[in-house]
This record gives C-alpha cells, sequence and structure tokens, in this order.
C-alpha cells in the first residue's frame, strides 16, 4: 500500500517544490476506496484529495501516506484535521517530517484523537523519494546533483571537443527523466558555447529551469536556450558585465542575473530562494570542480561507456580540486551500479555532504513515535 502513495507521488515529479513528493490513499476492508496525490504547491494535499475520492467510505479506513500529515496552517488547512473530521481509524506514514521543529506534530495530533497511527513502513524508500525536499528543509539549500557521461578513460568529451555521443540513447533517455524530476539544470558558459544544448526532458515530463553561469557573458548571440516559448532561461553572471548582451538577452525574454561574486554557492542561494529543492548539474569539469569545492553537490550520477577515446588535452567530468594524493580523494558513499544496454550508471553522495538522513535528535524522536511516547 505504502508502495502505491509512492508511485501516486512520483506523477508530480519536479513540479511540487518547495513542496514534498506526497501520496495517499484510503482503504477499507481491503480495498483501495480513495487515492490521491499532491499536484503543486498552493494546491490541496495528497490526504485530502484521497479523502475527497472516498467519500463516506473514509469512516472507519485506513489512510497511507508517504510523508506525515501536517498539523499547521500555510497556504491549506492542515490535514491532521480533514483525517480526524473524515474518522479514519488507522493511518500509516512511511516518514516522519524531517524539519526538526515540526517533526512529529502531526502524529501526536492524529493520537490525540484517538487515531492509531502506525509510522516507519517503506520508510528508506520514502526518505529517497524526498531526498531533495529533506536538503532544502533541513540545510536551507537544494540538493545539488552531478551529471555526467564519459568513456572508460575518464573523458567528457574528444581533445576537439566534440562529445556527442558518449552514452547510448538508453542513458541519454535517463538523463531526460532525470530532468523532469528536477527544478533547474545548471551550465556554463563553454558548454553554451560548445554545445548549444536544449536542457529539457524532450518531452518526458516537466521541463526545469535552465541556468548559464557566466562571468564574461561571451556567450553567442543565439542559442536554443535563449527560446523561452516553452521553457525559462536565467542567466547568472557579475555586476556590470557586458551590458549590450545583457540588453540583448533581456530582449529575447531571457532573465539575467548579476552576483557581486559569481560562485555556485550563491546560485544555488538564489534557486533556493526561488523555492527549488533540486538542481542538476549538467556542466564541464571547470564548473563541477568548483561547484563540488564549495559544497553546492551532494549527489553523484556517471554515466560510464564502454568506449576509450584517449587524448592528453581531451577534458575529464571535473577539473582542479587541488588534490595531489590519491588518499585526499573524495569518496562516494551508499554507492548503486547500474546497468543501462552497455553502459553503467554509478550513484552515490559525496562524503563531504551532509547527510540527508535523520540526525541523532531526530532519531530519537522518531524512535519515541514508534513507542507511541
Amino acid at each position: 500500500m505504502m508502495r502505491s502513495c509512492l508511485d501516486l507521488a512520483r506523477r508530480a515529479q519536479g513540479q511540487t517544490s518547495p513542496n514534498p513528493l506526497v501520496g495517499s490513499i484510503v482503504v477499507a476492508n481491503g480495498e483501495i476506496v480513495g487515492e490521491g496525490f499532491h499536484p503543486k504547491a498552493g494546491e490541496p494535499h495528497a490526504e485530502v484529495f484521497a479523502l475527497r475520492d472516498a467519500g463516506d467510505r473514509a469512516k472507519g479506513a485506513t489512510v497511507y501516506v508517504n510523508l506525515e500529515p501536517c498539523n499547521h496552517y500555510g497556504r491549506t488547512p492542515p490535514c491532521t484535521e480533514a483525517l480526524i473530521r473524515a474518522q479514519v481509524n488507522r493511518v500509516v506514514v512511511g516518514m516522519v517530517d524531517p524539519n526538526p521543529i515540526v517533526a512529529g506534530r502531526g502524529i501526536d495530533r492524529l493520537r490525540q484523537a484517538g487515531i492509531a497511527v502506525e509510522i516507519g513502513v517503506e520508510g528508506a524508500a520514502c526518505q529517497a523519494l524526498n531526498e531533495a525536499f529533506v536538503q532544502r528543509v533541513r540545510f536551507k539549500k537544494p540538493l545539488g546533483i552531478l551529471k555526467y557521461a564519459m568513456t572508460l578513460d575518464g573523458k567528457i568529451a574528444a581533445s576537439s571537443g566534440h562529445s556527442a555521443w558518449v552514452t547510448s540513447p538508453a542513458s541519454r533517455a535517463i538523463v531526460h527523466q532525470l530532468r523532469a524530476e528536477c527544478d533547474a539544470v545548471i551550465v556554463g558558459g563553454n558548454t553554451v558555447r560548445r554545445d548549444n544544448p536544449l536542457l529539457t526532458s524532450h518531452g518526458v515530463g516537466h521541463n526545469p529551469l535552465r541556468v548559464v553561469m557566466s562571468r564574461t557573458l561571451d556567450l553567442p548571440t543565439e542559442a536554443q536556450l535563449w527560446q523561452i516559448d516553452r521553457v525559462p532561461t536565467v542567466v547568472f553572471t557579475i555586476a556590470h558585465t557586458q551590458p549590450e548582451m545583457q540588453q540583448h538577452l533581456n530582449q529575447q525574454g531571457v532573465e539575467v542575473v548579476e552576483l557581486l561574486d559569481l560562485t555556485p554557492a550563491a546560485v544555488m542561494a538564489n534557486l533556493f530562494d526561488r523555492g527549488l529543492s533540486s538542481v542538476l548539474w549538467e556542466c564541464g569539469g571547470t564548473l563541477a570542480a568548483r561547484a563540488i569545492a564549495d559544497d553546492s553537490i551532494q549527489k553523484v550520477m556517471a554515466f560510464i561507456a564502454p568506449k576509450i577515446i584517449g587524448g592528453a588535452i581531451a577534458p575529464s567530468p571535473v577539473g582542479d580540486l587541488g588534490f595531489d594524493r590519491m588518499t585526499d580523494a573524495l569518496q562516494l558513499t551508499n554507492v548503486e551500479w547500474r546497468s543501462i544496454e552497455s553502459d553503467l550508471l554509478v550513484t552515490g553522495y559525496l562524503e563531504s555532504a551532509i547527510d540527508l538522513k535523520l540526525d541523532g535528535a531526530l532519531l530519537d524522536r522518531v524512535l519515541l513515535l514508534k513507542r507511541g511516547e
């Protein structure tokens, strides 16, 4: 039943930020009588849609939801009160609200009303689905995901700069899905000049905000990223850089943001203020190294193709990090390997990244809630 909630929640991937992905079902006599998911910020929450779908059949039923029901007034009323009014008998919660300030209050309210509550069902899967929401709520910045495709000898392009295509169509299809799940995708000016990317989901689903970082604004006057009829683009640069180019971009509908210091952290702070939760870095090695160095990347997704291109000056996915010993290398944790046709996808988290799991105090709170204390 909880897996059904997760499937429902995924229907809104890329569209709910700054809110989480939440799905809910109502079960009576072993039968699903209502279901719903949260479609976007400002709309009712998943439990409300599920209760509406169930109608009178919700009385005495069990409600499953992958995230603790809210117990506060925001854009919408508390879901706990909707559950109490519906006179449900039991609520099964996948994970506790990750915000230490509010965690457990929804569960407490339901129990005070005489509703049985069980927590932690499919907890790991629930945490994984909303890892970007956890990052945003607990650490006040979006989750940064570095994605790149490379050959067996660690090159993302030939010495000439040609890079189409490193990996298989199946791997590229996964990247399109990944974009659909993220709120923004970032590249540097060199990627715009060399590849003229589109950076959309290619019809898979939601299109992320397209972001370009360029100190010099030495960018082509015509590019696919400047076509904003379907997808907006934001260019970040240094204050007072090339006013003529800024004007040209503005005239095409591209937003230009001047920063006193153009750093990945400054851009991520701006995106956080816009309400974004997940940011996909599809940049070159120089910008990737800068983003890693200032903790703007927590997750790495590396597509590896069974090809060898060689070339002493062929670019690699990550530039200079200042390390000169292998023992200094950044280590990935929670690593997963996945075969995609002839390619491999390696996914992991930087050891230096802030842990997205529950911290000690919140974990203690979860244990108390599980015991009903």
